[in-house]
């Protein structure tokens, strides 16, 4: 799950209201059925593990304010389904206005409904920053939990002000939440896949080691990329790596297994193996833990196995044999699961896992938060924006009134829409007919167009309805709900934009798998893998493929597995190359076109000016490719570093590859980690990104190659936008040509006339 896709954060007081009443039922049935089954508490004498996850990694990545007399905030909080909570401390950082009266004041905490502690709040702490430890009964958690925090405040014992800006109470993000838990052995049973391996309800990384018999061949490496993405995709915004394990079994913890007859997987006996099959059995060093068996006769039912597995075909039981396996088809550019269909106008409610989250209640609602995966070679030149078609509905306020709907893309503000009864109109002629037209029809239907400077390869579209609060009578304090909504059946539409971007860009790489992922199926891709890989040199692979997954939301069927020596075969492909100047003969025949060398190798690297203007993504200046050179660096690779490098193929005109270098494989993981973490993402830039310890260097040469294709018109007209010399040629040249024939014409005509005359 992306975290832009999280349950909100801040809710209203009458929405929870709405929620009390069914998660106390909730809670209270499941607590009283794993009261009455044995098999949910823990065995006795096992040692209990410990588990922390702070708001930040809940998707908490703000200071949460509690404000006015009943101020909510609320967390979503899940617990794996192979835990069982033992005990629970939420650990609090909090502060509070020193204007709460504490006889009349409190915080209270509260989970699935149920209200857990109340914390008070002593006038002689108020405006200091707190630490407190609140244990929570373990009984009251589930497999999906909401962990409420709400103020209770007062700032006077006579009339007052629900909104008073004395009102208010701050939870720092690093509040986090400790879980002692005993481990839940689950039976051996492919139908319930992912679990254990992967439960969405955990919020961690996904670490899954892929163990084999031996080093493992380019197409067994090739059936675990198709698991590893498959894997990746699940995992999401979380990020997954996969630990390779030759010859040997993990000491504990889940783990897939790849293996064939001839070279069984280490540690395990084998069931008999009548084509491709798929097995779930308990680790034998660890009986809490459980091994996934992914088996063939040959490597080519391996791969069938893995891509079984992949593409969810039903299985049950403790072995499946596949049978009568199709394979999927093939799949068409910009089609990826995870990105905006770029053929059609798409509906808000595809965009949202649950149209309840299009829904607000209250004077203080929460965003509406809607995901955009967008494909990140849009080509938006002089475009007037991505158009919206906004439906939205909303409690018509009483009288005049600021009641407004603010809309932005992520944190860049886009448009105000007064809450009147009317749409907002630009043109005059319009806004003279809104003025006469009825009052208050719902819904109103308003067109809009996204600038797309804010846009991302991952961006978000927020929704914010503020209501203007009535004045109240002196000590009356009932005012009349409001709710809103934006309807699902309102569209957003890229269709009409080509496809065309500048390369190398680092940044449509990490953030999207581009240009790799143009194919969901990765069938354009090939990933090369240096000679004699190592178990880091596989783990990475597989880091790879389990991002390509994370991007697209698609196993990578049909990606290619090479060694340096295939690579002229599959010319035809992007590449990805891995490995280090000792065991990748790419790097060494290929040292020409590389924009870093070797460790210890000065490579003089040309800078454009744009990069010192922090573009936007999708700016247009940055498919631009006369962009001067403004300086030149010196780069050298030292020991312990790890380069990110774009070219293009030396193989093939306008294709790519994306190279990962690093003297030791084991250093790869670092640049992995900061790929997992949006704010180090957003360094990825440019043609190099240069991991040096803890820190990130990215450098963007001058654009030397395009992919994608234009409208003949729309080529013609950018490419004289950017080649204006050119285009005076063109110009010079058409009048001289017209002039000639002008003349041609002219002396024609005299000649007729002249012989005419005589």
């Amino acid at each position: 799950m992306n975290p832009r896709h999280r349950p909100s954060t801040q809710t209203t007081t009458a929405r929870m209201r709405l929620r009390i009443p069914a998660a106390f039922a909730f809670a209270f049935l499941f607590g009283l059925a794993h009261a009455q089954d044995p098999a949910a508490a823990a065995p006795q004498g096992q040692e209990l593990r410990q588990s922390r996850a702070t708001l930040r990694q809940l998707g908490v990545d703000y200071e949460i304010t509690l404000r006015g007399i009943e101020g909510t905030a609320g967390v979503p909080f899940p617990v794996r389904s192979d835990q069982v909570v033992q005990r629970a401390t939420l650990h609090l950082k909090y502060s509070y206005s020193p204007a709460l009266l504490p006889d009349l004041s409190h915080l209270k905490v509260t989970v699935n409904g149920v209200t857990a502690a109340t914390v008070p709040v002593p006038a002689e702490d108020g405006g200091r920053d707190l630490e407190r430890d609140i244990e929570l009964d373990p009984r009251l958690f589930v497999d999906h939990n909401w962990i409420n925090l709400q103020l209770i405040g007062h700032y006077t014992r006579d009339c007052e002000d629900p909104d008073h800006t004395s009102l208010w109470a701050n939870i720092d993000r690093g509040s986090y939440i400790e879980l002692a838990w005993a481990p839940l052995q689950l039976a051996d049973d492919l139908s319930l896949l992912p679990l254990p391996f992967f439960d969405p309800r955990d919020t961690a990384r996904l670490e899954l080691p892929f163990v084999f018999a031996g080093q493992p061949s380019s197409a067994t490496l090739q059936a675990a990329g198709i698991t590893a993405s498959w894997f990746g995709a699940l995992a999401g915004y979380r990020g997954a790596l996969f630990p390779a394990y030759t010859g040997m079994l993990p000491a504990q913890g889940h783990a897939v297994l790849f293996g064939t007859p001839r070279n069984p997987p280490p540690g395990v006996e084998l069931p008999e193996v009548e084509g491709p099959t798929l097995a779930v059995a308990t680790h034998p060093q660890d009986p809490n833990a459980k091994l996934l068996l992914v088996l063939g006769r040959d490597e080519d039912e391996l791969r069938t196995a893995a891509s079984a597995l992949a593409l969810g075909t039903p299985l049950a039981g403790e072995r499946a044999l596949v049978r009568d396996f199709r394979e999927a088809a093939p799949r068409k550019p910009y089609d990826a699961p995870a990105w905006l269909p770029g053929d059609r106008p798409v509906r808000f409610d595809e965009l949202v896992p649950d149209t309840a989250a299009l829904n607000v209640r209250g004077y203080h609602p929460d965003l509406v938060r809607i995901g955009l995966r967008l494909a990140p070679d849009l080509f938006v030149w002089e475009s007037e924006g991505i158009p919206v078609n906004l439906r939205y509905r909303y409690t018509l306020p009483e009288g005049a009134n600021r009641s407004a709907l603010n809309v932005s893309i992520n944190d860049a503000f886009v448009a105000t829409l007064p809450l009147d009864g009317r749409p907002r109109g630009r043109a005059l002629p319009v806004q003279l007919w809104h003025q006469v037209a009825p009052k208050g029809r719902m819904p109103i239907e308003q067109p809009l167009r996204l600038p797309t400077g804010p846009f991302s390869a991952s961006s978000q579209l927020r929704f914010h309805f503020f209501f203007d609060r009535p004045v109240a009578e002196a000590c009356k304090n009932t005012f009349p709900d409001v709710s809103a909504a934006i309807d699902g059946d309102s569209t957003i539409d890229v269709s009409g934009f080509a496809h065309f971007i500048a390369m190398p860009n680092l940044a449509a790489f990490g953030n999207a798998g581009f240009p790799f992922t143009r194919l969901a199926d990765l069938a354009e891709t090939a990933l090369v893998m240096p000679d004699n890989p190592g178990a880091d040199d596989v783990a990475n692979a597989l880091a790879l493929f389990g991002r390509m997954g994370a991007s697209t939301g698609y196993p990578a069927l049909r990606a290619r597995v090479v060694s340096a020596a295939q690579v002229e075969q599959h010319a035809g492909r992007d590449l990805l190359v891995l490995g280090s100047r000792r065991n990748q003969p790419l790097f060494e025949r290929w040292a020409a076109h590389l924009p870093v060398g070797g460790q210890g190798e000065d490579r003089r690297f040309a800078l454009s000016d744009w990069i010192g203007r922090k573009l936007p993504f999708l700016s247009p200046d940055a498919r631009r490719t006369d962009l001067p050179t403004t300086a030149e660096v010196a780069v050298r690779p030292e020991a312990g570093d790890v380069v990110l490098m774009g070219f293009e193929s030396p193989l093939r005109a306008r294709r790519s590859v994306v190279a990962l270098m690093a003297d030791d494989p084991a250093q790869a993981t670092r640049l992995f980690e900061a790929w997992f973490d949006p704010q180090k993402l957003a360094l990825f830039q440019g043609s190099v990104v240069l991991l040096q310890r803890d820190r990130l260097v990215s450098l963007a040469g001058n654009q030397t190659y395009h992919v994608g294709r234009l409208p003949p018109l729309t080529a013609m007209r950018w490419f004289f936008a950017n080649h204006p010399l050119w285009l005076a040629v063109l110009v010079c040249a058409g009048s001289l040509l017209l002039a000639l024939l002008a003349r041609g014409l002219l002396r024609r005509r005299a000649a007729a006339r002249l012989k005419s005359g005589a």
